[in-house]
């Protein structure tokens, strides 16, 4: 049956552009980006000054959690990476690199060279900036409603029927390309809740544990992890699974459309299909 002439018509498909990000997101996003960069560099410069693990308060030599060291093998150094009892060899990457005993090699640290010092340093100031640029951020977000809006997850959302739904998604690499797609899916809003009010928080508490000055204030926050050694190890696994948030996050734009991901954190527009479901 033809529809009726007076009946409004349906909505054309086509590419349209919308607003997806706003100036402050793009810019608190940006100087994340930078400050992560130089944070992660630094880090492993720090690192390197002892490049083994601990549980406790004090550094047990003899029986580290993690470990990467250098070990004579038939007249040359190899690098060995212990995990508890496993064994590792892992030369010219860690414990042994450059021609050097070093933990990670020298294009993974910021400053190249060995400098505590200046790691120290570099780690100090973009903590810092990371710090107020996040709270920046977390304040803007709640005070204008993006972290209820667009981050928090409706309880239809959580349903194990729908969560597993997105999963076989993102398995499948299939991502939505209309209105669906302006809008954070329930995986990315559980993976940024967890970022920003868990390993964000952890890693601030615990990179205080391990500082004499605030110690010195309080020993509140070093008693709560057990001891420094206890501390720096929880930083350190932090710090890998923020990279592995990371490195999932640059993977997943890139498999949903690196250019328009990348013009909508640039300009605040991402195009959709309208009328077109994936």
């Amino acid at each position: 049956m033809d529809a009726s002439p007076n009946a409004p018509a349906a909505p054309a498909a086509g590419r349209v552009l919308i607003r997806r990000h706003s100036l402050l997101v793009r810019l608190t996003h940006w100087i994340n980006v930078a400050a992560l960069f130089f944070l992660l560099g630094s880090g492993l410069q720090i690192f390197n000054a002892h490049p083994a693990l601990y549980w406790g308060a004090k550094s047990d030599f003899d029986r580290p959690w993690v470990a990467m060291t250098a070990e004579r093998r038939g007249g040359e150094l190899a690098g060995v990476t212990k995990i508890g009892p496993v064994r590792i060899e892992t030369t010219g990457v860690f414990g042994y690199s450059d021609g050097q005993r070093r933990g990670f090699p020298s294009w993974a640290t910021l400053p190249s060279y060995r400098s505590l010092a200046d790691g120290r340093r570099w780690h100090f100031f973009f903590a810092w900036l990371f710090v107020l640029n996040g709270l920046v951020y977390l304040a803007a977000g709640l005070a204008g409603g993006h972290v209820r809006r667009d981050l928090a997850p409706r309880r239809a959302e959580l349903a194990p029927r729908h969560l597993w739904d997105e999963v076989k998604d993102h398995a499948r690499l299939r991502f939505p390309r209309d209105e669906r797609a302006a809008r954070y899916n329930t995986l990315q809003k559980l993976s940024y809740l967890v970022v920003i009010f868990v390993l964000l928080p952890l890693m601030l508490a615990t990179g205080l544990a391990m500082s004499p000055g605030f110690n010195a204030v309080t020993h509140l926050v070093f008693e709560v992890f057990g001891g420094r050694q206890s501390a720096r190890t929880i930083h350190f696994i932090s710090a890998v699974l923020i990279v592995l948030f990371v490195a999932v996050h640059l993977f997943m734009v890139l498999a949903s459309g690196p250019l328009n991901n990348l013009r909508s954190m640039i300009t605040g527009r991402y195009a959709i299909r309208k009328g077109e479901a994936r």
